[in-house]
């Protein structure tokens, strides 16, 4: 029998929010971070799981939308929820079908959500824009980017004078404070 939940985590970049969702969990009764996936061989996410002795895998573009390997492998790894942190491909159907996945994306949505709203260019629209404040939306997974049921927003003050990277250091913290705590309120059947 299963003793754990298990997380697998999706992710394009350097990792900052998988390492802190690892970190978070490392000495969790009921909950693991099982495996990482990237859709970048060269991604520091995967010298992060390494790092951590967490398996990774690598994910190419065809087997992704054309075949039903990568769904097979997470179900033979027993994974109860899939999280994207930083992972920019938009998720086939038949994983969205097969498992719950969450997402968090940098901006409260739905403002600055998209196709090629990610990281840096979001924080530069909410600039230009001149918001006051901005923040994290964590939602579920549909077959749209970032249109799936919003699970938690947490938001931060923009100041007039704040740069593209001063909101980007702002909304990380907010990543950092709330992602791992709602997935583990999603995974314990609280939210």
């Amino acid at each position: 029998m299963k003793t754990k939940k298990k997380i697998a985590i999706f992710a394009s970049g350097s990792g900052t929010n998988a390492q802190n969702i690892i970190e978070f969990f490392e000495n969790n009764n009921y909950i693991e971070v099982d495996s990482v996936f990237s859709n970048r061989k060269d991604a520091f996410v995967l010298n992060r799981a390494e790092n951590y002795g967490i398996p990774s895998f690598i994910i190419d573009r065809e087997l992704f939308y054309s075949s039903n390997r990568i769904v097979k492998l997470l179900k033979e790894r027993e994974i109860d929820l899939l999280v994207l942190a930083g992972f920019l491909w938009l998720v086939p159907k038949d994983l969205i079908q097969e498992f719950s996945i969450i997402n968090i994306h940098p901006a409260l949505l739905p403002k600055y959500g998209g196709k090629g709203m990610y990281g840096i260019k979001v924080h530069q629209e909410v600039v230009e824009n001149n918001e006051t404040e901005s923040g994290i939306t964590i939602h579920y997974v549909n077959e749209v980017y970032d249109e799936g049921k919003t699970i938690f927003q947490a938001k931060c003050k923009i100041e007039r004078n704040d740069s593209p990277e001063d909101v980007a250091a702002k909304v990380h913290q907010l990543e950092y404070k709330y992602f791992p705590k709602i997935i583990k309120e999603v995974l314990m059947g609280n939210i």
